[in-house]
């Protein structure tokens, strides 16, 4: 009996993601031979692994010749370990997730970035890796109810989860009810910090003043946030060098800024870390890390006072 359409796709997503596991694991085993110490030394586009025994004997030495495929080693990788990778399109299928992984645990990556459907297996993916997963909260409108933000956030706890992205309630903020705004944050703080997890509190600039930014950040603050996030990239507007300076300047050095929406260069995320963000939420971090010097540099504005 021929198998139907949709038989057919199940088994390739399956058959898709027990090959990128099969690989992530392969590439672990042969990072280092048995009781080898390997340096990696990287320079004009070409690496060298040399690997010694415990007597400094070289027991091995490739060179390789950086390209431009995904498989590429890190152009960046303090850079790298700042990025949470992230894919939260609503047609992204297991396959589309099973890749996003394999290239952050490949690339060191902060964390995965997904909707909540997406988790457990994300988990499962990143089992014993040094990559987090993250989910989104109340995405991307941010208008569900306080409730039911904490219950979403609970439940991808469940899944595996160890870093939330919640949406802040920006009608709430607009309409000048910050108790209702400080409530919705509080609620998911208090769920995911009883289970070791970092909140993230994306405040969508784009729809707000510098003063209401400013009254979201500080309510994110109060409420015990571990960072404040620029933007969810559904509304028209993403990361800019001055929202990313004024969210610094507004929380000081004690909670992190994640600098998220329309980043897609290395010298983006550059200007943005610079003004004050230590994380960047981007769909094209593979590309950023490369840090392709080809590239046509950005045109963003720099926060007051400062010049880039």
């Amino acid at each position: 009996m021929t198998p139907d359409i949709k038989t057919v796709e199940t088994l390739v997503e399956i058959i898709t993601r027990e090959v990128l596991l099969a690989m992530i694991e392969q590439e672990e085993r042969q990072k280092n031979p048995p009781g080898a110490t390997c340096v990696v030394e990287v320079a004009n586009g070409v690496k060298v692994k040399t690997c010694f025994d415990n007597a400094g004997h070289v027991i091995s030495a490739g060179a390789e010749r950086l390209t431009s495929t995904v498989g590429v080693i890190p152009g960046d990788s303090a850079l790298a370990g700042m990025i949470d990778h992230t894919l939260l399109k609503p047609d992204a299928t297991s396959d589309k997730i099973a890749q996003l992984c394999f290239e952050a645990k490949k690339h060191h990556f902060a964390s995965v970035c997904v909707n909540p459907t997406h988790v457990k297996l994300c988990a499962d993916l990143l089992k014993d890796s040094d990559v987090k997963v993250c989910t989104v909260i109340g995405f991307p409108l941010g208008a569900t109810s306080p409730e039911v933000k904490a219950f979403e956030t609970r439940n991808a706890l469940e899944n595996g989860a160890t870093e939330i992205d919640m949406v802040l309630n920006i009608g709430a903020l607009k309409a000048g009810d910050t108790n209702l705004a400080a409530r919705d944050i509080r609620g998911v703080v208090e769920v995911a910090h009883a289970a070791n997890a970092l909140v993230k509190v994306i405040i969508e600039t784009a729809l707000l003043t510098d003063e209401e930014k400013v009254i979201a950040c500080l309510l994110a603050k109060e409420a015990g946030a571990d960072y404040v996030k620029t933007s969810t990239g559904f509304s028209g507007g993403g990361a800019t060098v001055h929202d990313v300076a004024l969210m610094r300047r507004t929380v000081g050095p004690s909670l992190g800024v994640k600098a998220s929406g329309g980043i897609h260069t290395h010298e983006e995320a550059e200007a943005l870390v610079a003004a004050g963000a230590t994380r960047i939420g981007a769909s094209a971090g593979v590309k950023i890390i490369r840090a392709d010097q080809s590239e046509t540099k950005p045109q963003i504005a720099a926060p007051e006072g400062k010049a880039y």
